[in-house]
């Protein structure tokens, strides 16, 4: 009945490993005992357009996936910095969980060759196919929490996404700009950083916003991005590569 539901040429479908246990177990590193939980996980939300009969994409496995990442990360950095304080926690696990790098950890396991998604809709070249990549994974986690419990989960998320930047501490680099920016003007007492939409370019799938920063009257530097806080933190990180250089 599965193998029926999938044959349709418009659609991107790499169902041999969706349905090869042994294969997404590899991937995983531990026994799967539910698959259709992994099936949704990888269902995003265009692929249900010509599919309906799956009813539900990955958004809610997504949704669970987020909780059960952000604890975990939590409790690791809690145990392993006990010296620190709330606001380098903090820091530290906003940089693990960020997009960019659910996206890169993504990349590496290959999700992309298992999401069921509708090329009409969604181009895999886009920007914007990092985010979907980023939330698939997300979900995945939610499915392993729903199949395999808690523990499974919390090994599963420290070997693929913390570990493999533990080695550099990777993860101790602060890529928040835009707070960055706002504790060095408090810190100089200057005035709070100010962010003015510039434009909005490209078709509504495919946008860049443009977005310049102020402190005062002064235009401390220019980001671009797929969405407004994206460029908002390449703005900040261009003001703050100036205001590092007035400082020398």
């Amino acid at each position: 009945m599965l193998k029926k539901l999938f044959k349709k040429d418009n659609i991107k479908v790499n169902f041999n490993h969706l349905i090869n246990k042994k294969a997404l177990e590899s991937l995983l590193g531990f026994k799967i005992k539910n698959k259709i939980l992994y099936l949704k996980a990888l269902t995003h939300s265009s692929f249900i357009e010509t599919h309906p009969e799956l009813e539900k994409s990955n958004e809610r496995l997504e949704f669970l996936g987020d909780s059960v990442l952000n604890l975990v990360v939590a409790h690791y950095l809690f145990e392993k910095y006990r010296n620190e304080g709330e606001g380098f926690l903090t820091k530290v696990r906003a940089s693990l969980v960020n997009r960019n790098r659910l996206y890169e950890i993504a990349e590496k396991l290959n999700l992309k060759d298992f999401l069921l998604y509708n090329e009409k809709y969604v181009d895999k070249n886009d920007e914007g196919f990092k985010t979907i990549l980023a939330d698939t994974l997300e979900a995945l986690i939610g499915a392993i929490f729903s199949d395999r419990g808690f523990n499974v989960a919390s090994e599963f998320i420290i070997k693929k996404i913390i570990k493999p930047y533990e080695k550099n501490h990777e993860y101790l680099i602060d890529t928040n700009y835009k707070g960055q920016l706002l504790e060095f003007t408090h810190a100089n007492k200057l005035q709070t950083p100010k962010y003015v939409v510039i434009s909005e370019e490209g078709p509504e799938h495919k946008k860049v916003f443009v977005v310049d920063v102020y402190i005062g009257n002064e235009k401390m530097g220019t980001g671009k991005g797929k969405n407004k806080k994206t460029a908002e933190q390449n703005a900040s990180r261009i003001a703050l590569m100036k205001l590092s250089k007035n400082l020398d």
